[in-house]
């Protein structure tokens, strides 16, 4: 699916008709279907309305986002403080290992700052790519351009993460693609960049929802060239106590989202 919209040139539609597929508008529909059936057959009109109703109350759960997220395939556990190690132990013996941190979103302009910001997703995978730098004595790029869902315009991220990881934390990255506007162009073009430089271990940032579909991409763009470590973050539960935990939540709606964005991509290639 993803390389036919690539192939119609309607990638720029793909934030979209994601948007479309992912909830609450599936949910939205069933429920308005259901209104509209009950009239003239009741017992499919509020079994549909109900099932709606349900499955709005379920996507904005932060337990439902993580049940669907344990079951991604291949979905990686956290690196071990002896996984580390041994990393620190490559990089000091100069074996060819590269960290990598994919984007997550930017803005375009952070009134704040009175500039462009990474997103809150993007400065967490950062800050841990930094963290692990800073462990391990590895090199870190960052791979990241302009997504589908901002103009073409936009700065790139992997630019403003530079920017960011000099000034505010005083590391300066080693590779910095900034062409990039998805998850598989992320791993064609940092893959080309690495490989140049002869890396053999990429040790691959972002959150743990995202790495099995970028872990996925980033095998197949190495070709053997290199292998690939998945240095999942973001793992810990935002909410807690259990009973919130089944309860909506503005949490449990993002986190959701993003875990069944991540099975939509799964499935479609993308």
């Amino acid at each position: 699916m993803n390389n036919l919209l690539l192939w119609l040139g309607l990638a720029d539609w793909k934030p979209v008709l994601t948007a479309l597929v992912l909830p609450p508008v599936p949910m939205l529909l069933l429920v308005l279907a259901g209104v509209r059936t009950v009239g003239t057959r009741r017992g499919l009109g509020w079994t549909l309305a109900v099932v709606g109703v349900a499955g709005l109350w379920l996507s904005t759960c932060a337990a439902v986002g993580d049940l669907l997220m344990r079951q991604l395939p291949g979905f990686p556990p956290s690196l071990s403080p002896g996984r580390i190690v041994e990393i620190r132990e490559q990089a000091a013996a100069r074996v060819p290992v590269a960290i990598v941190v994919l984007g997550g979103g930017l803005e375009t302009r952070a009134p704040e700052y009175a500039a462009s910001n990474l997103s809150p997703l993007a400065a967490e995978r950062l800050r841990y790519g930094l963290w692990l730098a800073r462990e391990t004595g590895a090199p870190v790029g960052f791979s990241g351009g302009v997504g589908w869902a901002h103009d073409a315009s936009a700065p790139a991220e992997a630019r403003i993460a530079a920017g960011i990881a000099q000034r505010d934390f005083g590391v300066e990255l080693r590779w910095i693609e900034d062409a990039s506007r998805d998850t598989r162009e992320n791993a064609q073009r940092m893959g080309e960049l690495l490989a140049g430089d002869g890396i053999r271990q990429v040790v691959l940032v972002s959150h743990g929802w995202h790495l099995p579909r970028a872990l996925r991409a980033f095998e197949e763009a190495g070709r053997g060239r290199f292998m690939v470590t998945p240095a999942p973050m973001g793992l810990a539960p935002r909410v807690e106590r259990p009973l919130l935990r089944w309860l909506p939540s503005g949490e449990g709606t993002m986190h959701t989202r993003q875990v069944l964005r991540e099975w939509l991509g799964w499935w479609t290639g993308a």
